[in-house]
């Protein structure tokens, strides 16, 4: 799968933009590098993104960027390990690149550390890397005093003394962010996730996943909702991430309405990105504000006489199509945005949920046909009620826990029929035990955290970080 790389936190992907300085002549070049993107299926792979948030033991404190123990050592002590291509922002180190492109370490605004891993065939294969992936961390961390934590928000670091990462377009979205919405900072600063990137054969394929994916995404949030704490305390919510999501910049994040429809496909996605406001422009290496325009009006001429070379190029697009957000992204492949971060088992649970539902023929035809007449305002619905009411949500006379079971089942139909083994002659069903123990317990990881913090941890958030920790 070609992949672009993640870059802030939950929302936008690459870790080093494109500079393609290939110019577009027409808008139908924009649909096509969208459709470039399909290939058959024995092509198809895998591309799990997981997000964790850096502290130092002693104290549970947020980890600065610069400094002996920082996260920039961290990165330069990564890059000695595994011989990773440092990238490089003004000077700075702000992520690390496998030399052969097929896997990327980011930073994200608030400091959270990101693995793009590379694209797999199997899940046994994404778990191996993710594990080796930690180990690899705390082996670079743990002379620092440095630890990791997996959760969907930052659950005791104001946003004060949360540190930022010197990247440059962080800047640009920094004061674009307030403007647009209420939560968009706390998006970028104080938020992680588990993604997870797929393949399509067709438009077709890639409209049955696209649709079945935009409406699941809510019952995603419920199963991985584990952020239920902000500033050191309970905030009313099981994902304090889902309801950020909800007021972070409405026009280019969340439901899109229009991928219900029959005839949905990449030239309806273009024409929606293309009225989105852009974030920034890259030329001579440097960011250029480009939120006063879209990408409409930037072909039609906008940013004349206002930035060097000014007609738009492949890269601008690429790098457009990275800074829109909604549940499911498209770009030469398909993102599932909707999950918090979480603990190891999680991060190989997210893809195997996934990829059951949608790399299996069957159960993406079952899972198709269950889902097939549900409504932008039903989905609408569950996607605003999930960050309170988790698994309690109610859609069409029951729980989400008794969807997340049918759900649930028909992805593990699809695991075993991919029939994909390990050295052990073990399918990739078992990656689903994670999700089908929340299920028959009916409470999401975010509540057993409040159970523990209620009980044993006497109120106190500080045992979070010794017990969650990587």
């Amino acid at each position: 799968m070609a992949r672009d790389r993640p870059d802030c936190a939950d929302g936008i992907p690459m870790a080093r933009d494109t500079t393609d300085d290939t110019p577009i002549s027409s808008l139908d070049e924009l649909t096509g590098y969208l459709e470039s993107g399909c290939k058959p299926k024995s092509d198809w792979r895998i591309g799990t993104e997981h997000e964790k948030f850096v502290f130092f033991a002693e104290g549970n404190r947020p980890v600065p960027y610069e400094g002996p123990r920082s996260i920039s050592a961290l990165l330069d002590g990564m890059a000695t390990m595994l011989g990773w291509e440092p990238i490089i922002d003004a000077g700075n180190i702000i992520g690390l690149l496998e030399p052969t492109g097929q896997g990327a370490i980011s930073l994200e605004p608030g400091g959270q550390f990101e693995l793009s891993g590379a694209p797999l065939e199997t899940i046994h294969q994404t778990c191996r890397e993710s594990n080796a992936h930690l180990a690899q961390l705390r082996e670079i961390a743990d002379p620092l005093g440095i630890r990791f934590i997996g959760m969907g928000g930052s659950p005791k670091w104001g946003f004060d003394e949360t540190p930022r990462m010197p990247k440059s377009r962080y800047d640009i979205m920094r004061r674009y962010m307030p403007k647009v919405g209420s939560q968009g900072l706390d998006m970028m600063y104080r938020t992680c996730t588990i993604q997870v990137n797929l393949d399509f054969s067709s438009e077709v394929d890639m409209r049955r996943k696209m649709q079945v994916g935009m409406k699941l995404q809510p019952l995603a949030t419920a199963l991985f909702a584990s952020s239920p704490f902000t500033d050191g305390k309970p905030n009313g919510l099981v994902s304090w991430r889902g309801d950020i999501w909800r007021d972070t910049d409405n026009q280019r994040a969340g439901l899109l309405p229009f991928v219900f429809d029959d005839d949905f496909g990449f030239e309806s996605y273009t024409q929606w990105a293309l009225d989105v406001p852009m974030y920034f422009v890259i030329r001579d290496g440097k960011y250029i504000d480009a939120t006063h325009v879209t990408f409409r009006q930037f072909m039609n001429g906008a940013l004349k006489g206002e930035i060097p070379n000014p007609e738009p190029t492949r890269g601008d697009w690429t790098n457009h199509l990275s800074t829109v957000f909604p549940d499911v992204r498209l770009k030469k492949f398909l993102e599932m945005r909707g999950a918090d971060g979480g603990p190891w088992r999680l991060i190989c649970a997210l893809p195997a949920f996934w990829v059951g539902l949608l790399y299996d023929d069957a159960a993406l035809d079952e899972i198709h046909d269950y889902t097939k007449d549900w409504t932008v305002d039903e989905v609408q619905a569950m996607r605003d009620e999930v960050p309170r009411d988790g698994l309690k949500t109610t859609f069409r006379g029951q729980s989400l826990q008794q969807v997340g079971k049918t759900v649930l089942g028909m992805s593990r139909k699809g695991l075993v029929g991919r029939a994909r083994l390990n050295s052990e002659g073990h399918d990739e069903s078992h990656f689903l035990a994670p999700l089908e123990e929340t299920v028959a317990r009916g409470t999401t990881l975010a509540e057993e955290m409040l159970a523990q913090y209620r009980g044993r941890w006497e109120g106190s958030i500080e045992p979070l970080f010794a017990e969650y920790a990587y």
